[in-house]
């Protein structure tokens, strides 16, 4: 059990704030483990082989990718529509400025890293992305988002997305599935540690160096 040892003054209330915070988020950072006891802590890197298509069990859009020790993604490649890559660059940016005003606009898709590709000359385009929902909710909710981010009509620059995916959901979610690229295997450094769990961590990483500091 997590003690706070004896101490008097300014050593006191530091202490006291930083077991307060290492007993409120510690708990998170590994699932599934307990600290109380002497729990092993240890996080070990996982990898993880990835079933076939036709064994996975079907979801309200087609189906269900598992959770592996990378936790959720997918990665989408579409072909650009001819002379539309510097317009596919300038979603870009404006989603870049987006979060420039509002850091915390993509909350909702739980990611943890995006990323956007053109590559063989600009023809073909790859969006990526690493997050803690599921496959359908990603999609469900970064049709909601694109609006507010002021990205929504990036995908209109691919091949095949729909015109009218603003009054068809289905439409844009059958686009996803269609161009997804699934993976066969993933690796995780830290398995299944959600983006929320590692901010816990950081958080009790800067409460200890602010204690320490102090305590110099």
């Amino acid at each position: 059990m997590l003690r706070t040892p004896p101490a008097t003054g300014i050593t006191a209330v530091l202490l006291t704030r930083w077991m307060g915070l290492l007993r409120g988020t510690i708990r998170g950072i590994v699932p599934g483990r307990q600290v109380a006891g002497g729990a092993d802590m240890e996080i070990k890197p996982q990898a993880a082989v990835i079933p076939e298509i036709d064994r996975l069990e079907q979801g309200k859009y087609g189906p269900v990718f598992p959770k592996t020790p990378a936790c959720y993604g997918f990665t989408i490649v579409a072909k650009v529509k001819p002379g539309r890559a510097d317009a596919m660059r300038a979603y870009g940016s404006t989603l870049a400025e987006a979060l420039e005003e509002d850091p915390h606009l993509l909350a909702p898709l739980k990611l943890h890293y995006l990323r956007w590709v053109l590559f063989d000359d600009d023809t073909r385009f790859m969006y990526q992305g690493i997050f803690d929902t599921d496959f359908d909710k990603y999609t469900e909710d970064a049709i909601a988002l694109f609006g507010k981010a002021g990205v929504n009509t990036a995908f209109e620059n691919l091949e095949g997305f729909p015109e009218d995916w603003r009054t068809n959901p289905e439409a844009f979610v059958r686009f996803v599935r269609e161009h997804h690229c699934p993976s066969f295997i993933e690796y995780g450094e830290y398995p299944y540690v959600s983006a929320d769990e590692i901010k816990k961590a950081l958080r009790i990483k800067g409460a200890l160096s602010e204690m320490l500091d102090q305590l110099q």
